[in-house]
């Protein structure tokens, strides 16, 4: 039961996390109905555009051209465009570039799938193509005249609407059947937390350069590399990491006898698990012994 005082409503949870088969967790902010409303008002009106630069063409052509067979060639090609863009503009502009269209990409959104990899031509046509649905019920425009019979239909998208607002994904009836969802294009991932217990790992770590950033790829490399290494011999350590420890020995500028599994670790060690308030690490049976070329005349004490 619920105390004095103490809210019984629970904030609106926007965030959805999506757990790789590396075990890596990523966690996106979903796209509500306020945010993806006014890319798609923006995408009308990019087709819209569209349309409007092809009449002006075939227009042109057709006064120049003076022909008047091409004048029924021109509405038939006005009507077989409409119809492409109509309903293959936003699956070809999610499927090639990486889940947005023009509307998306103003206003930091994207599509992927449900389980966080890159939308597909086919999900992206399948979401697409159901739009129709979601933007139902049709509703009549005011008569512009007394002749004129209500045949103009503007979407209301209340289906849309109320299946994004009721779908834990904010999904629409599109999204649901393709397997997709519309994030905000800003991915935060979690690692999980690996126990590096070797004693050589923090002081070696105090030695790689502290301009050095690691890239979103390499620290994702890195996270595997490291939960998984218990499982393999220690010569497969080094066969693994030798790739990607030999371009931080010459970036580092350390000795090559340096080990290369002790040097991914002490990098994890250094991007994940070390604050940038720690103190200097304690050497121990280190003081003395640097990894660097150009004190490698030093030895590690007895």
């Amino acid at each position: 039961m619920l105390g004095v005082g103490e809210s019984s409503v629970r904030p609106l949870d926007t965030t959805i996390e999506v757990v790789t088969p590396e075990n890596i967790a990523f966690q996106y902010q979903l796209a509500g109905p306020f945010r993806r409303l006014p890319a798609y008002v923006i995408d009308v009106l990019v087709r819209y555009g569209m349309m409007f630069c092809i009449v002006m063409v075939l227009w042109f052509l057709v006064g120049t051209l003076a022909i008047e067979l091409l004048g029924a060639f021109a509405v038939g090609a006005v009507l077989v465009c409409y119809f492409v863009i109509s309903w293959f503009y936003g699956a070809s502009m999610e499927t090639y570039f990486n889940g947005r269209t023009v509307g998306k990409w103003m206003f930091g959104i994207r599509v992927i799938d449900i389980d966080g990899c890159p939308i597909t031509g086919r999900r992206a046509i399948v979401r697409n193509l159901l739009r129709v649905a979601d933007m139902a019920p049709m509703a009549a425009l005011p008569q512009l005249a007394v002749d004129v019979p209500p045949v103009f239909f503007i979407p209301t998208g209340i289906v849309g609407l109320i299946s994004v607002i009721c779908t834990r994904r904010m999904q629409r009836l599109g999204d649901i059947a393709a397997g997709t969802m519309v994030i905000v294009d800003e991915k935060t991932w979690r690692l999980p937390i690996a126990k590096v217990e070797d004693p050589r790992v923090a002081p070696l770590a105090s030695f790689i350069p502290g301009d050095y950033s690691v890239s979103r790829s390499m620290a994702r490399t890195l996270a595997i590399y490291v939960e998984r290494r218990h499982y393999l011999t220690p010569g497969r350590r080094a066969e693994i990491a030798r790739h990607l420890a030999i371009p931080l020995i010459e970036r580092f500028d350390f000795v090559p006898s340096v080990d290369f599994d002790l040097l991914l670790l002490a990098l994890y060690y250094r991007t994940f698990l070390s604050a940038p308030t720690d103190e200097p690490a304690d050497l121990g049976p280190l003081a003395g012994y640097s990894p660097l070329r150009r004190d490698q005349a030093r030895v590690v004490p007895s």
